[in-house]
């Protein structure tokens, strides 16, 4: 389900870890007796709430919606077309009264000051025109400006600030009152704790609403760290955002990428602001993030003409939208229209279309993960999914396919979760001829055939072999990667090669490679084995995070990684850290600490670090020796630099500085290289202080 945004408005559309839809208790009446459905449309009405409200439960409360978006707006819009059609069946417990669920038992209530409407849908030129001209009528036909955003598929939050300060934060709950999450809102770093009024007047009292999301590099890096500690994938960035917001224990939250977009207001004492548009340019001064694709339009022409625009980059944006949102500018204009009982008429959501379609099962294979995890994975009849062949989807776990209950020979639904990710959404349960079969967890690993067993706690099953090609392949993948060793060159089909071929059977045999062997290999020529080389050569003294993140250690990122050489400086006191030191370091969980400590622990770990000892691996200074360079500062980085961003982001984060993805008030330097985009622009309308790379080795005392 997505969360559009508006007023805090969120329109349900399930979208995430889905399953079958069952039927719903069967009864002649609806919930709270409202209704006796003595009719075929009155059952209909009834069975249709039921059915949205349990949707509702399972996304709101659950964060484990088990439909797809079309799925739950096709249900909504028949429960309104129905009750529009039979007035006598109305009913003020409708969910198309409501705008959601009411908040968990596990959070404090926290009411909104004004309420958190949703929007209503619309999905064609034609319903948009028609949302066009009935504002204008309603408006005598004076002329109306709107604004534009896009369609973030988030978690709504509402955030009161007294004085320039926050004071709470919010879920958006039933739309009257949320769950406080105050304590894990905190820990998002790009939202403000304390508004800037230097550029813009703060309201004595206002409410901010935005959007807590995950972008799409920092979610498939989340899931991997997840699927490599055998804890289940999120399904998508919108789930892994819920989950991440609703932790009750706020460190959790901190160590989980969440990002703020701001898009309105609430409650407003007093407002220095008359159009939506000013609020938003107020907040950008105030130094909340406001996503740059806003615009403004005066007809329909124009809005659709946006749409389209924002379609066509939908893929490149780093965050999941799934369509427009369109909004009357003017605040005594959106007053004098007023709202429904769960949307204002002011606003509406204009919709992409679902990007799914239909496919078969060919098969279901186990595929073996770098720490041997067994990962089910549909082998599908090859299909055209928004530009892109889906030819294969993960199905995560044994949960999963028996949630959904998929089966070799299905005709299944497929979508692109965040327009990236393949999964399956759903078997066609009608369109079964009783051939289909189900998969069966394998006994024996398909790489090497030993066991494979499923750890009490774990919903992962995992292959026990020690020396597993399929392991060992993913592994050094992951070791040879950009944020790891950065090898360049070493891909997958080499990688597959070179351990097929026996030339690789551990990290250290990286290091024994030479361009005679190498350049002996189908496709590989002497210069390519010559650049191999040479980037292997390169890597033997990379920082000691790049070393940490790279040996793949369970529950270990780069943030950890970082994290860990900062507190311990070498590899050799690492190793030896006890539980209760690697606890006492900030940021470190007992769960982690357990993981780095087995690791140690291993007798195959600790031969193999003396294996890369033995070949001279010997990482450089540990990462942020430094620190007092640049504690404290914020950087972001802008057009083409000398370096690749990935090292020149390791350089400041080693001497202790942080890199940021937006440019804020919050940000000290702005680094700017050649053909600089759109945060330039920004840091000089915020004043912020933009450098070369000249300068920011300077700060760093690194030779330019």
């Amino acid at each position: 389900m997505k969360a559009h945004h508006e007023e805090g408005l969120t329109v349900p559309s399930h979208r995430g870890r889905q399953e079958p839809s069952r039927p719903f208790p069967s009864t002649n009446r609806c919930a709270r007796g409202t209704i006796v459905a003595t009719g075929d449309v009155a059952k209909r009405i009834c069975a249709l709430r039921r059915e949205i409200e349990e949707h509702n439960r399972r996304y709101y409360l659950l964060d484990d919606p088990i439909i797809s978006d079309a799925e739950y707006d096709r249900l909504l819009r028949e429960l309104e077309r129905l009750e529009q059609e039979h007035p006598e069946y109305a009913s003020a417990d409708s969910p198309t009264q409501r705008p959601g669920a009411p908040p968990l038992d596990a959070f404090e209530p926290s009411p909104h000051l004004s309420p958190m409407l949703s929007l209503a849908n619309v999905f064609d030129e034609t319903e948009l025109s028609e949302f066009v001209e009935r504002t204008q009528r309603a408006l005598g036909g004076e002329p109306v400006m709107f604004v534009c955003e896009p369609k973030l598929d988030g978690v709504a939050v509402n955030l009161l600030y007294e004085e320039g300060r926050l004071v709470r934060a919010a879920t958006r709950g039933d739309g009257t009152v949320g769950e406080d999450v105050t304590a894990n809102a905190r820990t998002i770093r790009s939202l403000p704790l304390e508004l800037d009024g230097s550029r813009a007047p703060v309201p004595s009292r206002v409410e901010i609403r935005g959007e807590v999301v995950i972008s799409r590099a920092d979610f498939a890096a989340l899931n991997e760290e997840r699927e490599a500690a055998g804890e289940p994938a999120f399904a998508n960035p919108r789930n892994a955002a819920a989950g991440s917001l609703r932790q009750l224990d706020s460190s959790v939250t901190a160590r989980r990428p969440l990002d703020l977009y701001v898009h309105s207001h609430g409650h407003v004492e007093p407002r220095h602001f008359d159009t939506h548009s000013r609020f938003l340019a107020d907040a950008g001064r105030w130094g909340c993030r406001v996503h740059p694709l806003i615009r403004r339009a005066s007809n329909v022409a124009e809005i659709s003409a946006y749409y389209e625009t924002v379609e066509r980059r939908r893929e490149r944006l780093d965050v999941d939208i799934d369509g427009v949102v369109v909004k009357v500018d003017s605040l005594d204009q959106q007053h004098r229209l007023g709202e429904l009982s769960r949307s204002p008429r002011w606003a509406v959501a204009y919709k992409f279309k679902p990007r799914q379609a239909v496919t078969r099962v060919r098969d279901i294979v186990a595929s073996v993960g770098r720490l041997g995890t067994i990962t089910p994975v549909a082998e599908l009849e090859p299909v055209a999914l928004g530009g892109v062949t889906i030819a294969n989807a993960s199905l995560h776990n044994m949960d999963e396919i028996r949630r959904k209950d998929v089966r070799i020979g299905d005709w299944v639904v497929v979508e692109r979760a965040g327009d990236v990710i393949p999964q399956v959404v759903k078997p066609l349960v009608d369109r079964r001829d009783g051939s289909e079969r189900r998969f069966r967890m394998v006994r024996k690993c398909p790489a090497c055939g030993s066991r494979v067993v499923r750890l009490e706690g774990e919903v992962a099953y995992r292959c026990t072999g020690r020396s597993c090609p399929a392991q060992l392949k993913e592994a050094l993948r992951h070791f040879a990667g950009k944020t790891a060793m950065d090898i360049d060159g070493l891909g997958e089909k080499l990688v597959s090669n070179l351990v097929d071929s026996g030339m690789l059977r551990s990290f250290a045999d990286l290091y024994r490679l030479d361009v005679e062997r190498l350049a002996a290999l189908e496709r590989m020529g002497p210069k390519s084995a010559a650049n191999l080389v040479r980037a292997i050569e390169e890597s033997r003294t990379r920082s000691l995070d790049r070393l940490i993140y790279a040996l793949g250690i369970r529950h270990v990122g780069e943030t950890a990684a970082r994290i860990l050489a900062r507190a311990f400086g070498s590899l050799d006191r690492l190793a030896t850290a006890t539980v209760e030191e690697l606890t006492a370091v900030d940021g470190i969980g007992p769960e982690m600490a357990a993981a780095v400590r087995a690791f140690f622990d291993d007798p195959g770990n600790r031969r193999m670090l003396a294996e890369l000892e033995e070949v001279g691996v010997r990482p450089s200074t540990a990462a942020g020796e430094e620190s007092d360079r640049l504690a404290g500062k914020t950087f972001v980085l802008t057009g083409t630099l000398s370096l690749p961003r990935n090292r020149v982001k390791e350089l400041i984060q080693q001497a202790g500085g942080t890199v940021s993805s937006s440019v804020s008030r919050k940000t000290d330097y702005v680094v700017v290289g050649e053909d600089p985009g759109s945060k330039l622009r920004k840091a000089r309308e915020l004043g912020v202080a933009t450098i070369g790379e000249r300068e920011l080795w300077e700060l760093i005392g690194r030779p330019a």
